[in-house]
């Protein structure tokens, strides 16, 4: 009922794909997307090439539906990574923090399709020019990384920008965000906190339990005065970060406080001294489920919602 060009394109079932994000995003959690019919990403982050060779063999025995492997273009690593999705041939590449302009033809050469993540229009229309088969629009309610424009805003401004599909990200969890996403032209979406909260994800418990406590107003924005703007549940840390952006400490510091943070969270389980990196939506978060019961759930009341619309006559 809501398959898009963009299940023909990498072949799945369902147009949703699940975030890569950066010590959650493994192979037991990305095969077990992709087994449902959806798009399964492991997240190469900073991860040594050894690490996400482990992972992509791992997800390889675990599924042989389409998966893909998101790139931080700027890793330490990235000239591996990218050697490493051709070696392995990954079907999907999403790619962050940077433009992938110069690995662009080697991907196309192995048949690699390529959708970076963007946060305004013009970086969406540079990647649609240098062979980008689809991007991925992401607004700043979404949790880690984010940009300067919400979802609602961004999104059918980048559709109205580009001929090729364009992925929705930031603020959606449940099939209304779905449902609301495809209404603004969107072909798909990229889920990320939801999935966190899943019963395969390797998140500590205690991480998990952040994102479920988290009502509306307890994610903040951290590092503003870095240019690295990063969105996290409010902590301890969160308030040491505060602190020094109202001491205008140097760039130098606020960037080395956060270094590191986001492992101590997500695989130590400290959640006062880590980056609990999450959503705006996190407040709809309430309860751990398997990967298939979240997608099922998100299917069903996408159908629900446009039911009722219908019957209104919309």
């Amino acid at each position: 009922m809501f398959k898009t060009e963009i299940c023909d394109i990498l072949g799945i079932e369902y147009p949703i794909f699940q975030g890569g994000m950066a010590w959650v995003s493994d192979a037991k959690l990305a095969s077990s997307v992709s087994e449902v019919g959806a798009l399964g990403i492991i997240a190469a982050g900073h991860a040594t090439p050894e690490w996400l060779e482990n992972q992509i063999l791992l997800a390889k025995e675990m599924t042989d539906k389409p998966f893909g492997v998101n790139i931080m273009l700027l890793s330490p690593f990235v000239e591996e990574i990218v050697r490493l999705v051709i070696k392995h041939k990954v079907k999907v590449v999403t790619t962050g923090a940077g433009n992938p302009g110069k690995y662009m033809q080697a991907f196309a050469e192995a048949n690699i399709k390529v959708i970076p993540v963007v946060g305004a229009v013009a970086l969406a229309k540079r990647m649609e020019s240098i062979g980008a088969v689809a991007v991925v629009a992401e607004g700043m309610e979404s949790g880690g990384h984010i940009g300067e424009l919400t979802t609602m805003a961004l999104l059918p401004q980048v559709v109205d920008a580009v001929k090729i599909p364009v992925i929705a990200a930031g603020g959606i969890a449940d099939g209304r965000g779905f449902l609301a996403a495809l209404s603004l032209g969107a072909k798909g979406v990229q889920i990320g906190t939801r999935f966190i909260v899943s019963i395969e994800c390797q998140a500590s418990e205690n991480y998990k339990q952040a994102i479920i406590k988290a009502k509306d107003r307890d994610t903040v924005v951290t590092g503003l005065s870095t240019g690295h703007p990063v969105r996290i549940i409010r902590n301890k840390l969160a308030r040491e970060f505060e602190k020094l952006e109202k001491l205008e400490a140097s760039i130098e510091e606020i960037e080395k406080l956060g270094s590191g943070k986001l492992r101590i969270a997500v695989i130590d389980g400290d959640v006062e001294n880590g980056s609990i990196m999450a959503g705006q939506i996190s407040g709809l978060v309430k309860e751990i489920k398997p990967v298939k019961e979240i997608i099922d759930d998100i299917i069903k009341q996408a159908k629900v919602t446009l039911g009722n619309l219908n019957k209104l006559g919309v």
